[in-house]
């Protein structure tokens, strides 16, 4: 008896060995494979603030692009890369977060649901380019609003919101049940509850999800390129109520435009090493605007989830 239970023990024993070494093997390998990817992404960075560094100042932030590399600048292109994710962010988080919230708190369970969510998420793995003709046909030609910021804004709200509708439905689904049976038990309708509870507690994921939306959108070139955007553009959109005559609130809706990728692509396009480093420049401006922009949508997550008490 005391030989079997020793050899139990002892096989028990080889067997938790075994797995420790697959721990740690596995644990070596995914260390190994972040490791690689964060020295990747920081060579490049490193290799393109050392080749834009010089370039880096307030006349290129101020200045129109150029056909002389030392006096080409990302004005229009920031600027237009700025008003473009306006048009993205108020077109695609009210519909998005809408959708998730039916979908989620009002739509009964049926094959028509089903097949609802079954084509929202493959819509995230669509590519861009896809939205870019589709919006070529419906937005630039079908409603007219032409090769326009609007028409930008609205091509990449489409590309994101399948990426806020499944953010916002697995940020809802994380809330608690007893959320949901406690205000019912208190006589709330569904739309209290949603008013309440379910977008207030809910929003950090939420914007968990615009955050990944607007990353993958601020560098897209693909639909923008299909819409028309230019790739030289000297002149900025009008603001509201100034001009003569005077322009109204909504007019730089339908002013051309280019934004921060397409303008690289026409500097790397370019065979004089020089714009090379223009575009290196402005590529560090991109990735300074995205970390900001994330990190306001961070900070604001952090704020709503300090509020939350369940």
């Amino acid at each position: 008896m005391n030989n079997t239970n020793t050899d139990k023990l002892a096989h028990i024993r080889a067997i938790i060995r075994r797995h420790k070494r697959w721990d740690m093997l596995f644990g070596v390998v995914g260390l190994s494979a972040m490791m690689l990817c964060v020295l990747t992404l920081v060579a490049l960075f490193a290799q393109m603030t050392i080749d834009g560094a010089p370039r880096l100042s307030w006349e290129f932030l101020t200045n129109f692009p150029s056909r002389r590399s030392g006096e080409a600048g990302i004005l229009s292109a920031w600027v237009g890369t700025s008003l473009v994710m306006l048009v993205t962010l108020v077109s695609a988080v009210p519909v998005g977060v809408a959708a998730g919230v039916y979908l989620e708190e009002y739509a009964r369970k049926n094959w028509v649901t089903d097949i609802i969510e079954i084509n929202v998420t493959n819509l995230a793995g669509v590519p861009s380019i896809i939205y870019g003709l589709l919006a070529l046909g419906i937005f630039v030609y079908g409603f007219g609003f032409g090769q326009s910021i609007l028409s930008a804004g609205l091509t990449l709200g489409l590309l994101i919101l399948p990426v806020v509708i499944v953010a916002t439905r697995e940020a809802i689904r994380s809330i608690p049940i007893h959320i949901r049976e406690g205000a019912y038990a208190c006589g709330c309708t569904t739309w209290q509850l949603v008013r309440d509870h379910i977008i207030p507690y809910s929003g950090s994921g939420i914007l968990t999800g615009v955050i990944i939306g607007m990353a993958r959108a601020i560098g897209e070139t693909a639909p923008i390129i299909t819409i028309g955007a230019l790739t030289f553009i000297a002149f900025l959109p009008t603001a509201p109520f100034t001009g003569d005559p005077p322009a109204g609130l909504f007019d730089w809706l339908f002013a051309p435009f280019t934004v921060m990728p397409i303008q690289m692509f026409n500097w790397v396009s370019r065979p004089d090493p020089t714009f090379h480093y223009n575009a290196a420049a402005a590529g560090f401006i991109l990735v300074f605007m995205t970390l900001a922009m994330n990190g306001l949508a961070i900070w604001l997550r952090y704020r709503l989830r300090r509020n939350i008490k369940w």
